[in-house]
């Protein structure tokens, strides 16, 4: 895989949009073993709450699926795979990612702390916009300012 390809794919898992409009994979196999992701996060997900009975195996699968997420990433981020099999693991972390969203969302914190979570992400994006906007990055360093 060319080293571009490479890049793009890194930026695709990686980018904050990426989930939007993604599917749940219907089964994912996990440390050998086939899991039916989709129902499994839509039963749980079906429910007001999570019974404290299933809280310990949401947790084991979330911890679990962040395992598997590490484990599909690593061959891109070394290169180890061609570009066909990249663009396979990385909509397969995309989906993996989908889920975890999905799951994550059942522990939703008090509107108080998520309103400064949702600040923070939302000055995060401005100012990258804004370093986009301007032609900077950490690597150029300097004022950014175009000097005739």
């Amino acid at each position: 895989m060319k080293e571009y390809e490479r890049k793009q794919l890194l930026e695709r898992v990686n980018r904050e949009s990426a989930t939007v409009g993604a599917d749940i994979p219907e089964s994912i196999e996990i440390q050998g073993e086939s899991i039916d992701l989709r129902s499994f996060v839509f039963e749980i997900k079906r429910r007001d709450s999570v019974p404290s009975g299933e809280r310990d195996r949401v947790e084991r699968a979330k911890r679990n699926l962040r395992r598997e997420r590490l484990d599909r990433l690593e061959p891109i981020e070394e290169n180890e795979v061609s570009y066909e099999a990249g663009e396979e693991l990385a909509a397969s972390i995309i989906g993996i990612d989908r889920a975890l969203e999905a799951l994550e969302g059942l522990d939703a914190p008090d509107p108080e702390t998520e309103a400064k979570r949702q600040e923070a992400a939302d000055r995060k994006r401005w100012m990258n916009f804004l370093k986009k906007a301007l032609g900077r990055d950490d690597a150029s360093g300097g004022s950014g300012r175009t000097r005739f």
